[in-house]
C-alpha cells in the first residue's frame, strides 16, 4: 500500500514538473516574439522613413 502512495506522488511530481517545464518554455517563446515583433516593426518604420516615397 506505501508503495502504491509513493508511486502515485511519483508520478504526479514528474507530471507537475512537465507541465511547468511546458509553460515555462511558452513563457519564453512569448517573450522571444514579443521582441521580434517590435524589432520587424521598428525596421519597417526606420526602412519606410528612410525612403520617403510620395504618393501621386
Amino acid at each position: 500500500m506505501v508503495l502504491k502512495i509513493i508511486g502515485a506522488i511519483i508520478v504526479i511530481w514528474v507530471a507537475f514538473s512537465l507541465i511547468g517545464f511546458i509553460f515555462k518554455a511558452v513563457g519564453t517563446l512569448l517573450i522571444i516574439a514579443a521582441v521580434a515583433t517590435v524589432a520587424v516593426g521598428a525596421y519597417g518604420a526606420i526602412k519606410g522613413r528612410a525612403s520617403n516615397r510620395q504618393i501621386r
